[in-house]
């Protein structure tokens, strides 16, 4: 059997047998997790190209009360000279109960060493209930290196939030980042065209990110495109329907292309081939329920008078059929070398 329907194979197997939450990566939503925490438990993100924990944290922060603009919480890019301004307010906000968010610590391999007393010290010596620290770090380059010391691991929530490889998960992941609020803002304005352009940008943002697994077919280099892209280009379709009378279609795909998203690529063909998705998917005709998959013709833009965010939920679900090359405009033969790769990958593992 060829690699690629062996792995295809494979997965049907895991789905069919362990059932589909085993295939299916779910939106991340970040309050569970911290709802199981307490002032005894960091929390440790891994950090993987193109995602960063801030903005979940930070949103959950201003559920709870804890913001950077009362003081209540701090963010510190580690690197040199920051050492004694994150022991100073590490040991500040365990004494007030305040949050404290340390990033990028694989960049203070010896500091860590010290972190990890003084880390026990702060929470053992009448340490407020409402403290909180945050750790992110990248994995180690190798795997017989260590970066974090083992205590700070083993008494860490640890989160690896890794952002999915097909269409359906990341269309999922993408949607999940406008809650229910910015359809309701969408009202004082356009928000049949609103509704409509937003899930044209989140379809785009889930072709782009999903093409990278097909490697030099899909992209010739890898850009980490990320979810603040597409959270700073849903507030910007925000504020231009709101402020023009007449959607500015070419503006928006100019602010997304070539500023946003195109602020990422360096390649002049992948900056072609980035206007083209644009091109295709933020045009009028999304009102009418065109074809979102490029050359497949299974998926159509839904009515945007008759849904509203929950069922545009459902119709991610239910609507999006099985995934193939033709979707990302790619000939159905990209696939074989990415299933190939995916399937020695897997027989490595096993």
């Amino acid at each position: 059997m060829r690699p690629d329907r062996l792995s295809n194979a494979l997965i049907q197997y895991v789905k069919d047998v362990m059932g589909e939450d085993f295939i299916e990566q779910p939106a991340f939503d970040f309050m569970p997790t911290f709802i199981e925490s307490s002032y005894l438990t960091p929390f440790f993100f891994v950090l993987f190209p193109g995602e960063d924990p801030t903005p979940m944290v930070e949103k959950v922060g201003m559920q709870v009360g804890k913001t950077a603009a009362d003081r209540t919480f701090t963010n510190i890019s580690m690197g040199q000279g920051q050492e004694k301004i994150a022991e100073n307010c590490l040991t500040d906000a365990a004494k007030h109960g305040k949050w404290i968010m340390l990033q990028n610590v694989h960049l203070m391999i010896t500091w860590m060493k010290g972190f990890e007393r003084k880390l026990e010290i702060a929470v053992s010596e009448d340490c407020h209930a409402d403290f909180r620290v945050f750790i992110s770090s990248e994995p180690p380059p190798l795997p017989d290196m260590e970066i974090i010391p083992e205590a700070i691991l083993q008494n860490s929530i640890k989160i690896a939030n890794e952002a999915p490889q097909n269409l359906k998960a990341n269309l999922r992941r993408a949607f999940s980042k406008f809650d229910q609020d910015n359809f309701e803002r969408a009202k004082s304005h356009k928000e049949k065209e609103y509704k409509a352009l937003l899930f044209g940008l989140c379809m785009f943002h889930s072709l782009i990110l999903g093409r990278k697994k097909f490697g030099a077919q899909g992209w010739s280099r890898n850009y980490n495109f990320n979810d603040g892209d597409l959270t700073i280009c849903g507030d910007v379709l925000h504020n231009y329907l709101t402020q023009y009378e007449i959607v500015p279609y070419n503006d928006l795909k100019y602010i997304f292309g070539e500023i946003m998203y195109g602020g990422h690529i360096t390649d002049d063909l992948d900056r072609r081939t980035n206007r083209t998705y644009l091109e295709k998917l933020i045009k009028p005709e999304i009102l009418q329920q065109m074809i979102l998959t490029m050359f497949h013709p299974g998926f159509k833009s839904p009515d945007p008078m008759k849904f509203d965010r929950e069922k545009y939920s459902n119709y991610i679900e239910t609507a999006l059929p099985a995934e193939v090359p033709q979707m990302f405009g790619l000939h159905p033969n990209a696939e074989i070398g990415y299933l190939t790769t995916q399937a020695e990958q897997l027989f490595i593992m096993i």
